[in-house]
């Protein structure tokens, strides 16, 4: 990963920290959390690796259903919040790392489950993030991103330009033959691919990175 876009990364990140964790996001939500789980269908002795994992409020919901869980991240304000509310709840079987997603400090072989939620699109080269989650992959493991979908064409350029006002570390949205071009390069199987419609609180989402909303509007109608 650039050096200049793991920069923008932990800036943004660090920024919203605060409210990463607010029922008003749907992320957040035990719903979206449920469902995220259902995605990996995960078993008691499973080890899993949670990459760009935030404050791993996904890795939290995955610890009591698995053996253990690995977050990794590369902000440590994001970690540290994981980490409190991980001992909040006593959950014991957490690990917290900081590390980049396109060189993971894990040996070949190393999980059952290599997950990420809504980080793929903060890659500039997300082959390379998709490859180290491959790699650290046991044989027959399960490999889950969940992530925004680009717009259609022509609106898909327009669609992440008002990402990036909204939240520079965004880099771009990926289509859904890109996602599985992913899993073809590398001869993995797609047990499953869906799209589920989100809806956003416009207000909600821009106070979420701290945006600044007057600018951003100003600079999307130009």
């Amino acid at each position: 990963m650039k050096s200049e876009n793991s920069a923008q990364i932990q800036k943004a990140f660090a920024r919203q920290t605060a409210g990463f964790e607010s029922r008003n996001m749907n992320f957040s939500k035990r719903d979206y959390l449920d469902y995220a789980v259902a995605c990996a269908a995960p078993e008691p002795s499973d080890a899993l690796l949670e990459v760009a994992a935030g404050t791993c409020v996904c890795g939290r919901a995955f610890a009591p259903r698995v053996r253990s869980v690995v977050c990794l991240d590369m902000t440590t304000a994001m970690l540290e919040m994981g980490k409190a509310a991980a001992e909040r709840d006593r959950l014991q079987n957490i690990k917290f790392m900081q590390g980049n997603a396109a060189e993971l400090p894990f040996a070949d072989g190393s999980f059952d489950i290599a997950f990420s939620r809504l980080a793929f699109h903060h890659f500039p080269e997300p082959e390379t993030p998709f490859s180290e989650m491959a790699r650290v992959l046991k044989p027959g493991g399960k490999l889950v991103i969940i992530d925004m979908a680009a717009a259609e064409e022509p609106l898909r350029k327009t669609e992440d330009a008002l990402e990036i006002l909204r939240d520079p570390s965004h880099v771009r949205n990926l289509i859904r033959s890109e996602m599985l071009a992913l899993y073809e390069a590398r001869g993995l199987f797609v047990e499953r691919c869906k799209t589920v419609r989100m809806p956003v609180r416009f207000d909600s989402r821009m106070t979420h990175t701290a945006a600044n909303q007057r600018s951003c509007l100003i600079s999307a109608g130009r």
